[in-house]
């Protein structure tokens, strides 16, 4: 593949991942709008976030077993078309669990166009760019994950969250017709491999179930802090309005540039290394949060973004890294663990806020920062003993 080739599917890949996942927080800056606009409490009107999670983690081993038996393009235009179209019944249905119900049916297709195409570029590039262009994958991510949350509370005001859900639609069929024309109809490059790996032997691999569980404790505390964000600095000594509460969410800038300088960093110092620093950093930050000042939480945030992103860049560079074969099952299972964690991470945390308070939050985040810690210490154990066996059989 030559560098403008290469360059080109990263373009193609970027845009349709960022508008993929434009979809998945649309409501969760005005969670507190919805709750008052339905009537509901604070758990069930933040299932119009958890419900697309839930459908994310629940549909990736099927699409992760079809990445590595189809053509890219059917699965991507089935994605497109269907995550659009639940993306304007969310915008014209009055009906709470109608909206909750195509919020997890565009969950359910949104692998399409994420998953699969993990797996696309894991047979594509070549392993020299792997880590760096998977870290481009996660800045796509970043990018989509900040532009749903400013749609739906910055962009389009507050109390016309409705038409965040259109726009986010445009987005999706636009980016998924531009894939379809760009991308090429055949994997080029690894090819497809004659075998497969498949999902039990995936997880008896200790070194890869490690990353997985990883993936699921790192984004049960991102996704626990940033969905109750906006219920926290609603009340006192913050008194935000959606607007503003929204504007913060601009720190994800900084996961952009995380996620390609992970990978970088990672390849430098070793994905295990790059995992413990980035839980300190998370560790580091979720302590700050706490704090009630402004400066405090603009700041705690950068670190919880910055933490976050780097242990989920290397955590997918490591894993594809150690694939040779079904690329698609393992990514599925990435995305399973992950998913599943953030799906927990809310419905638990919900309970925790609405009993315990902000700081009960905190405090359960802390406890489960111990899995990527973990996670980092055993890849680094891990890279060590192969670095001495390497050494002890050239000596």
């Amino acid at each position: 593949m030559s560098d403008s080739s290469c360059f080109r599917l990263q373009l193609t890949v970027f845009a349709l991942v960022s508008a993929s996942f434009t979809n998945i927080y649309i409501t969760q800056p005005v969670l507190p709008v919805l709750q008052t606009e339905f009537g509901a409490d604070m758990v069930t009107v933040s299932f119009t976030v958890s419900a697309v999670i839930l459908g994310i983690a629940l549909s990736n081993l099927p699409f992760g077993i079809l990445a590595d038996r189809l053509p890219i393009k059917p699965i991507i235009l089935t994605g497109g078309v269907l995550v659009a179209l639940n993306g304007i019944i969310c915008a014209i249905t009055h009906n709470l669990w109608i909206l909750i119900g195509a919020r997890f049916l565009q969950g359910v297709f949104l692998p399409a166009l994420t998953t699969c195409l993990a797996a696309y570029l894991a047979k594509t590039i070549p392993d020299s760019r792997l880590t760096v262009v998977m870290g481009s994958y996660v800045s796509a991510t970043v990018l989509g994950g900040m532009g749903g949350r400013l749609l739906g509370g910055w962009i389009h005001p507050p109390l016309h969250w409705r038409y965040a859900f259109v726009s986010a639609a445009a987005l999706i069929l636009v980016a998924t017709f531009t894939a379809l024309r760009t991308l090429p109809a055949t994997e080029t490059g690894r090819g497809r491999q004659q075998e497969t790996t498949g999902f039990a032997a995936l997880l008896k691999r200790r070194e890869i179930l490690l990353i997985y569980f990883c993936a699921s404790g790192s984004f049960a505390i991102f996704s626990s802090v940033f969905n109750y964000l906006p219920f926290r600095l609603s009340t006192e000594p913050f008194h935000f309005s959606t607007q503003s509460t929204t504007m913060l969410y601009l720190v994800y800038i900084m996961g952009i540039f995380m996620g390609p300088t992970a990978g970088k960093i990672s390849n430098r110092f070793g994905s295990g290394n790059t995992l413990i620093a980035g839980s300190i950093l998370l560790g580091i930050s979720l302590l700050l949060i706490l704090l009630p000042s402004v400066p405090a939480v603009v700041t705690a945030l950068l670190g919880i973004c910055a933490g976050f992103f780097t242990v989920h860049a290397a955590a997918v560079g490591s894993l594809n890294r150690k694939l040779t074969s079904g690329q698609g099952r393992a990514n599925a299972l990435y995305v399973l663990f992950y998913y599943m964690g953030g799906w927990l991470g809310i419905t638990g945390a919900g309970f925790a806020y609405k009993h315990g308070g902000w700081s009960f939050v905190v405090y359960i985040c802390l406890v489960l920062l111990l899995i990527p810690l973990s996670a980092g210490m055993g890849e680094r154990k891990m890279n060590n003993a192969q670095e001495a066996s390497a050494h002890t059989g050239c000596t």
